[in-house]
């Protein structure tokens, strides 16, 4: 529902909505930056990172995209009181959402489609959210639009302003986070930050706030299989569509969405899902947790040009994102049958890891 006016009453309303969501950062620290021991890169000067998404309050990278989401609305006069918000997710954005719906007081309807992890299920329920069931990740769209309609309530619609929503200048957010919290290590600018990209926002911030700084660091995005947004990087066929999701839960889409921006990335790649599984598997062994799939996605990425980096004799730092918790992903990607089933054999990719150690 888009608001016309603002009544005195509603003016109020919002103002300590915006106020509790503004009291919430404040009790919130900084995510943790990781450096990572890996003796095969660091002997050759290149080190190598991971921007901790895991610790925030709802668990995930999405954290910051469902405040920013929140407050867009709000301050759109898209959401009052009475507002029931509907979101269309593969379950961490929801999860997220679903947080500041309940800080707010404001009924949540996650729009997912039933391969979602049931732990990422249990979460939204956690946080008093309601699972909206579909049966393709590419159902979502329409059936959130008509759940909005229906019930005269607000489509979150990250994938359309996850962009627009995120201050890329400032204001804390992820890219800034990251080039301050550098500032001491040895290559304080990193070569390289790799993003998977799901609505496609962070890598915007990141891409954007690196121009807007003029920093000399190249954003390189990876994309699962059964994903659009790499072939659209290279051809800039809008028009691209899958008729299946990945199995890669948050990064990847079967469609271009808006707020996906080509033109803020230096490179691209399609990383296999065998190797973003058998990352995160490989990557419990040095942070002694596990992360989630995306996270093996990433750092996959980072590998790959840190080998590249080695190979031309370059020096310097790459950063790239641990996205979420493995916990979440316990009856499937830490499944060895799931694994077997959905995603195929993992260990010729955990030999070659090894070198890494």
């Amino acid at each position: 529902m888009k608001n016309k006016c603002c009544s005195a009453a509603t003016c109020n309303w919002t103002c300590e909505a915006i106020r509790k969501i503004e009291a919430d950062v404040q009790r919130s620290a900084d995510t943790h930056l990781i450096k990572l021991d890996l003796p095969y890169f660091e002997e050759c000067d290149i080190d190598i990172y991971l921007k901790d998404e895991s610790t925030h309050p709802t668990g995930s990278l999405k954290h910051r995209l469902a405040r920013s989401l929140f407050l867009y609305g709000l301050c759109n006069g898209w959401i009052n009181k009475d507002t029931t918000i509907i979101e269309s997710s593969s379950g961490s954005t929801a999860i997220s959402e679903a947080y500041f719906a309940r800080l707010l007081g404001l009924r949540f309807i996650a729009v997912v489609p039933k391969t979602t992890a049931k732990k990422k299920i249990e979460q939204i329920q956690f946080y008093g959210g309601e699972a909206h069931f579909v049966e393709r990740s590419d159902e979502i769209y329409a059936e959130s639009r008509r759940l909005a309609e229906e019930l005269n309530g607000h489509y979150m619609d990250q994938f359309t302003y996850a962009e627009r929503a995120t201050d890329w200048r400032s204001n804390n957010n992820i890219a800034n986070s990251i080039f301050s919290q550098m500032t001491y290590e040895r290559y304080p600018v990193p070569s390289w930050i790799v993003m998977s990209p799901g609505t496609g926002g962070t890598s915007a911030t990141i891409g954007r706030f690196i121009r807007y700084r003029c920093h000399h660091t190249k954003l390189m995005a990876v994309d699962p299989e059964n994903s659009v947004f790499h072939e659209f990087y290279k051809t800039g066929d809008a028009t691209l569509t899958l008729d299946r999701g990945g199995k890669i839960e948050g990064i990847g889409r079967p469609r271009v969405e808006p707020s996906f921006i080509p033109g803020v990335i230096d490179r691209m790649e399609t990383i296999a899902d065998v190797d973003s599984v058998a990352t995160v598997h490989w990557l419990e062994g040095i942070l002694g947790r596990k992360a989630g799939p995306s996270t093996g996605t990433n750092l996959f990425g980072v590998l790959k040009l840190a080998e590249e980096m080695k190979a031309n004799g370059e020096k310097g730092s790459l950063v790239t994102l641990l996205c979420d918790s493995g916990d979440r992903y316990l009856d499937t990607h830490f499944d060895d049958n799931w694994v077997a089933e959905n995603i195929g054999d993992i260990y010729p990719t955990l030999d070659y890891l090894k070198k890494f150690n």
